[in-house]
């Protein structure tokens, strides 16, 4: 696995757009920008997850000033829209999409393998989309059975998508390198990783991991 060689300046991995706009604007940008409903501060407040109601207002207030976001009142409540037709607001979509981007490199990062993983998944806080700053990059990888585990095509590839990821985001990459065998083992314990995994995974490559999992042994005690 690959760590930064110098102190790293992390992603925050819930609101990506935090390393460009670190302030609560961020975040109430990334909710109007996921919808063309106009909200109240309230309905803003409670889709970011983040900041007080008051910050969330002032933030809100700030983005009209600059007219990034249109404003609408309606039985003495004050509604929020995004103004699409801003000349910013094509920069404002690039970076409410960070995590689009980022999900869309690892693809295509491992889609040039060569041996091809049977199956590669995100999982944890990126999956989710919760989070934070000192999160890491989670990626399930499951090694097909002709290939070693420490064969070193196989750890280079690893070892070089651990150093893009550290170069995208800041964050840690921690692979989870399985082959079907250890993942079956998994299954047998009951380990709660498994039920992340059918929750949260998000695919990148290969067979989809629930068709996998189908297809192990249920532990004992299910039976």
């Amino acid at each position: 696995m690959s760590n930064c060689a110098v102190s790293c300046a992390r992603m925050d991995i819930a609101y990506p757009i935090r390393a460009v706009v670190p302030t609560l604007d961020g975040p109430v940008l990334e909710v109007l920008a996921h919808t063309n409903r106009p909200l109240s501060g309230g309905e803003v407040h409670r889709l970011a997850r983040s900041g007080s109601p008051n910050g969330v207002r002032l933030a809100l207030a700030r983005l009209a000033a600059q007219g990034v976001v249109h404003t609408e009142e309606r039985a003495h409540a004050i509604f929020y829209v995004a103004n699409r037709e801003h000349l910013a607001w094509p920069a404002v979509e690039i970076l409410t999409r960070l995590r689009r981007t980022l999900i869309e490199r690892l693809r295509a990062t491992v889609a040039e393998w060569q041996p091809q993983p049977l199956s590669a998944a995100l999982f944890g806080s990126l999956a989710r989309g919760d989070g934070g700053a000192e999160s890491d990059v989670d990626i399930l990888l499951i090694r097909p059975e002709d290939v070693a585990e420490d064969a070193d095509v196989w750890s280079e590839q690893v070892d070089a998508l651990c150093d893009r990821v550290v170069a995208w985001t800041g964050n840690h990459c921690q692979p989870l390198q399985l082959d079907v065998a250890r993942l079956a083992a998994h299954v047998q314990a009951n380990d709660p990783l498994i039920d992340e995994l059918r929750r949260d995974a998000v695919p990148l490559a290969g067979e989809n991991l629930e068709t996998i999992l189908r297809e192990l042994p249920a532990p004992d005690s299910d039976r």
